[in-house]
């Protein structure tokens, strides 16, 4: 019998195998169809879209529900996108760094209360630390509730005095910058770094650098009137409602909501397909990599880059309580693929992953990720 995992492969792989040579129908049919399998019987609670972008424009594909009644799932449909605030958090960064307000290799201690000693092993983690996951901090802060990320809004009374506490007790195990360790605590702690270095709050910083200048009118983490209404209900694994997260002392590591409309347009700067003021700023943060558990993908500032014979991908997912995201594009073919949901099918496999690579490029070949994340 074919395994969930296999199957869950193997279909992501036959299911729009034909999109490079496909017509713009076939190829939204395909998609479409691969959606239908992967929601399955549950397409009038939760729904996926697919954006595919290339020289040619941007194209999307849905399949399923809001879970709202009278809401249409469409590329105005308000998500959480998770860890995608990683490459946000890092946008900043280099951001700040272009414009000589803050150095990528400054302690991140310089940031934050001088109450504050953090036990650093070897030479203090700096900003650059925090973003290219070298930091040597753990994935997440050790005083949280035993299986918090089972609990409904598990972050919402975790404080940023809470992470202080965490931090003053804790010595990393490694030395910074020499071990790749995934860690949202790494970048809750760099967004509110580069928040009081800007003496703004983390919202506040990206609206005014990133968000405004983009023209990202629905890329918030407090919901406007207008994103409220386009919010998609959010699902756990067994199809269940669940609540938004939210999380004031982790707010760079994950708190961003966002829909297909905003994040095709940052996908398209990061590609080079649309021009703006921040070229050098988003080619930043690919420079910095760092080798991973798995051969062939490394990490880079808040984004990570899997390289195969054939094609260099550059992507990130994220995963909350109730919706998943991917986010990607290819520096060879100049292609970017997003597919968000309303249900959480965050795999270690890697099937998100590799559902966006394959959708950036029909010939990509699966990988099982379960190396990178072990």
């Amino acid at each position: 019998m074919m395994h969930r995992r296999e199957f869950l492969l193997s279909s992501i792989g036959a299911g729009i195998a034909t999109l490079g040579v496909a017509s713009t129908a076939s190829e939204t049919s395909s998609i479409r169809a691969l959606l239908k399998q992967l929601v399955g019987k549950n397409d009038k609670v939760v729904g996926m879209i697919a954006i595919t972008i290339d020289e040619d424009g941007p194209r999307a594909v849905t399949f399923g529900s809001t879970g709202v009644q009278d809401l249409t799932l469409d590329i105005d449909t308000v998500f959480e996108i998770a860890s995608i605030t990683k490459v946000l958090t890092s946008f900043l960064l280099a951001d700040m760094v272009q414009r000589g307000e803050v150095a990528f290799d400054d302690p991140v201690a310089k940031y934050l209360p001088a109450s504050l000693t953090l036990h650093e092993r070897g030479r203090p983690i700096t900003l650059l630390d925090l973003a290219s996951y070298t930091s040597g901090l753990p994935i997440m802060p050790g005083n949280l509730p035993p299986q918090w990320w089972a609990l409904p809004n598990p972050l919402a009374d975790y404080t940023e005095d809470k992470l202080y506490e965490f931090l003053s007790s804790l010595v990393p195990e490694y030395e910074p910058g020499i071990h790749y360790e995934y860690t949202n605590l790494g970048f809750g702690l760099l967004g509110i770094a580069l928040a009081r270095r800007a003496e703004k709050s983390y919202e506040e910083l990206l609206i005014e650098r990133v968000c405004n200048p983009l023209g990202l009118s629905h890329t918030r983490i407090t919901l406007s009137d207008n994103m409220r209404k386009h919010l998609a209900q959010p699902h756990n694994k067994a199809f269940e409602p669940t609540s938004l997260w939210d999380m004031p002392a982790m707010l760079g590591s994950g708190g961003v909501r966002s829909n297909a409309r905003d994040l095709t347009v940052f996908l398209k700067a990061c590609i080079g397909l649309q021009q703006g003021p921040f070229g050098k700023t988003l080619e930043r943060l690919t420079e910095t990599r760092t080798s991973t558990r798995l051969a062939g993908t490394q990490a880079a500032l808040g984004w990570f880059i899997t390289s195969t014979k054939d094609e260099e991908f550059v992507w990130k997912t994220g995963a909350s309580g109730g919706c998943n995201s991917f986010i990607g594009y290819s520096t060879r073919n100049h292609r970017g693929a997003i597919v968000l949901s309303n249900f959480n099918w965050y795999s270690l496999d890697g099937n998100d992953i590799n559902l966006g690579m394959r959708l950036i490029n029909p010939h990509h070949q699966p990988i099982d990720f379960k190396a990178f994340y072990s």
